[in-house]
């Protein structure tokens, strides 16, 4: 019988025969298509969240023609209610099949609503800006379409003209949006960020595992790659948060222990979804907010 590769493993949406022993396998292997559904449907993902019942954190709609992609973007920028001028600011990157919108829908991740609780139970007050990638995965690609550069020279300068402080940013995102986080931040070092928070990281080991069009081709990958540099983010705050039932759970496992000194973060039980990330959404910004102001 031909073996089939990770990589159709975790995209296929494939037969059904022999389901069973489909199932055992593939939740040994951790690479079950559908997993995170599997694990919820058997109570093993430690349940979602809903966002806070408070006022959010006021959000502005933005958009600006982007030279780095070649096309209209849109983003949005969340500052706490009555906040001070000059505030910090976290860049928040969505994941795959999303816009910048996901970031504040209360469907799905409600920062700023999480934003608003938090500045009010202590942490560090800051400003929150989504912006739009696409399926670009956050890294420039060889068809022109440039978004890390375009957050770096377009959306960075931006934040600035609205009163807030880049000197040093913070990052956090999920899923591709996760992996773009830790990309960025290895990028531009810690004369530049302070913090960055990855939640469920889209991580592969190999470009024959990846997505199709997360990635040019292998040498792309293996250029842009974060597992095997942790040490680029030295100097950096890091947490990486990841579910038992996330198809990236293997891999973001690897890449926690691949740090010298083991970053903050949980791999705990949870899926590959909004409910998980609502749930870990207090931790996050807690520990992005305090980061930003030590």
């Amino acid at each position: 019988m031909k073996k089939m590769s990770r990589r159709a493993l975790l995209w296929a949406g494939g037969g059904t025969a022999a389901a069973g022993g489909a199932v055992a396998t593939g939740i040994q292997l951790e690479v079950l298509p559908g997993r995170s559904s599997a694990y919820h449907h058997l109570g093993l993902d430690g349940g979602e969240a809903e966002a806070p019942d408070v006022e959010p954190a006021t959000v502005e709609w933005r958009a600006f023609r982007s030279q780095a992609r070649g096309r209209r973007v849109g983003w949005a920028l969340a500052r706490p209610a009555g906040a001070p001028a000059g505030l910090p600011v976290v860049v928040v990157l969505h994941g795959r099949g999303q816009d910048h919108t996901a970031a504040f829908r209360r469907t799905r991740l409600a920062l700023d609503r999480f934003l608003a609780d938090a500045v009010a139970r202590g942490v560090p007050p800051f400003a929150i800006a989504s912006v739009d990638g696409d399926e670009s995965y956050w890294h420039d690609r060889s068809d022109g379409d440039r978004a890390a550069t375009m957050v770096v020279d377009e959306l960075l300068p931006r934040l600035e003209e609205s009163g807030l402080d880049t000197s040093r940013v913070a990052f956090t995102g999920w899923s591709m949006g996760g992996f773009g986080a830790l990309h960025l931040a290895s990028r531009l070092g810690p004369d530049r960020v302070a913090a960055v928070a990855a939640m469920s990281p889209a991580l592969w080991h190999r470009y024959a595992d990846t997505a199709p069009g997360a990635y040019d081709d292998a040498s792309d990958f293996e250029q842009v790659t974060v597992l095997g540099r942790q040490d680029e983010l030295d100097g950096i705050a890091v947490r990486v948060d990841c579910g038992k039932g996330d198809p990236f759970f293997a891999t973001c496992r690897d890449y926690v222990e691949g740090f010298a000194r083991r970053p903050a973060g949980r791999l705990e039980l949870g899926d590959h979804d909004s409910g998980y990330w609502r749930r870990i959404a207090p931790g996050v910004l807690r520990f992005l907010g305090e980061a930003l102001a030590s």
